[in-house]
């Protein structure tokens, strides 16, 4: 794991180590603790927070270096804005911005992990442990000089919380520990490079999880011809590297009950095939598998969270390229259900991956529902832009379900419409069904053409191309891959699906 954050809990009367960062509200208040270990420093946040018209608007940071009457390096008040109207998102933010104040040669940070109206739950501690451990990431491996200026390697610090249950918090950052886990897991697979990961690669990266409990299964493309799978064998068939499809079980539910799935988008590298793209940004085309790269992240999360519930994970990969064998437009694939597909746009090739893997999940798994990413279209990001994913669902519980997930988890998902009357324009003249409808509407053509392969499955579709890869840096997030939809699933999972 990319991460060299070491988190412990210490009471809050506890005597501050190294950088010590503090919560006040909008009129500047302190809880009684932070005012205890402050002392004769309150006076000073009180001038500095009028000198530098500091207000504590949530979010916002007053930074004192060598502040008199503490033995503390520097002290970082947070502000907390209205304390009674915060998130869990919000606490996520807190922790993106103490880590922003680390250096990446080390050192030591204390959080007074209280309120003015008193200590924080285990939860919004871990929450902002998590999000000071996110914010931290850094992909930098293949770095080998730095230029001058520049600060090399993940931030690095031993941080202390300050708590008034150190027993509870431990036990609750554990279990969210696993899922920042996973989400670093999930950075990774998106920001490296597609020399280094093509299909086998991220195979074999995906088997590593065996170790957790997982139980791993993987289709070469011998087996993939057997069970009929050309949708997604005809996106791979130009390529040097064999497709793959790896199929992931954590069995940590009720014997005998079904379990949830999540099918993952993973196009190692898409060069849109015979359909070109331009040469312009063409190598963020590495993290086209930024679906796959969650549900391996999420399935990390699970298992090593030890999460009572029985869950599949499954991930098709491939390479797009436009070689003397690849697939030409005008094609015609036959997938796994049957069905017949005419290739209009070689570069539409996420959803002949995902058919076969959705009707695989369908007829072989018979989830409870099936939830897919897939960095999809750009057409999402014309319609919402980074903020949210854009869902499509067959089933209102689930779509409601993975809106609440998505606020609570700060992960937004937009619902975005299905409806009959989009089939007319991925109908086919020569086949059943054709692989793109054209510019308009082009997520949802995209997400109707899915749709004919769940088989009545619940089943909801999240198109994460603006919140994947090359997403505005964020609070939490200062990576070109942001590793979305682990935690958005698994607060899902949690709230929902577990065994209470």
């Amino acid at each position: 794991m990319s991460d060299a954050i070491k988190v412990g809990f210490v009471p809050l009367a506890a005597a501050p180590r190294g950088i010590l960062v503090v919560f006040c509200d909008d009129s500047l208040k302190v809880g009684p603790a932070t005012a205890k270990a402050l002392g004769a420093a309150n006076e000073l946040v009180k001038r500095a927070a009028a000198a530098a018209a500091f207000k504590g608007k949530s979010g916002a940071a007053l930074d004192i270096l060598a502040p008199e009457g503490l033995r503390a390096t520097r002290l970082i008040v947070i502000g907390a804005g209205k304390a009674q109207a915060l998130k869990a998102s919000d606490f996520l933010k807190f922790g993106g911005g103490a880590a922003s104040k680390l250096q990446a040669r080390g050192g030591a940070m204390t959080i007074m992990a209280e309120l003015p109206d008193g200590a924080m739950t285990s939860e919004q501690t871990v929450a902002i442990a998590s999000g000071l451990r996110l914010r931290a990431y850094k992909f930098d491996r293949y770095k080998t000089k730095k230029k001058d200026g520049e600060e090399g390697g993940a931030l690095s610090a031993d941080v202390s919380f300050a708590v008034a249950d150190v027993a509870a918090a431990k036990k609750a950052f554990a279990s969210a520990g696993h899922v920042v886990d996973g989400v670093i897991m999930a950075r990774d697979l998106v920001n490296e490079p597609p020399n280094v990961l093509f299909p086998e690669e991220f195979a074999r990266r995906a088997g590593q999880l065996r170790k957790l409990g997982v139980k791993i299964e993987v289709l070469d493309v011998k087996a993939m011809q057997k069970l009929g799978m050309g949708a997604l064998l005809g996106v791979g068939q130009g390529s040097a590297r064999p497709s793959r499809t790896v199929i992931m079980r954590w069995d940590g539910g009720k014997k005998g009950t079904a379990p949830v799935a999540f099918v993952g988008k993973g196009v190692c590298f898409d060069t849109g095939g015979i359909s070109i793209k331009p040469a312009g940004s063409m190598e963020d085309m590495k993290g086209d598998m930024g679906g796959a790269a969650c549900v391996v992240g999420l399935m990390h999360a699970l298992a090593a969270r030890k999460a009572r519930v029985n869950a599949v994970g499954a991930i098709g990969l491939v390479e797009n390229m436009p070689d003397g064998n690849a697939q030409r437009p005008g094609d015609i694939v036959t997938s796994m259900s049957g069905q017949t597909i005419e290739i209009i746009n070689t570069d539409a090739e996420g959803r002949l991956v995902l058919a076969d893997v959705l009707w695989y999940v369908a007829k072989k798994v018979k989830p409870k529902f099936m939830v897919d990413l897939a960095t999809l279209t750009g057409a999402i990001m014309v319609a919402l832009g980074t903020e949210h994913a854009g869902m499509f669902s067959n089933n209102d519980e689930l779509a409601e379900r993975l809106l609440t997930a998505g606020l609570e988890s700060g992960e937004k998902v937009w619902r975005m419409p299905l409806g009959p009357e989009y089939d007319k324009l991925i109908d086919s003249q020569f086949a059943d069904m054709k692989n793109t409808g054209g510019r308009h509407g082009g997520s949802i053509t995209a997400a109707q053409f899915l749709q004919r392969f769940v088989d009545g499955t619940p089943w909801a579709h999240l198109d994460i191309a603006g919140t994947a890869m090359g997403a505005p840096k964020t609070d939490i997030n200062q990576s070109w891959g942001s590793g979305y939809g682990v935690r958005l699933l698994d607060r899902l999972v949690a709230d929902h699906y577990e065994s209470k």
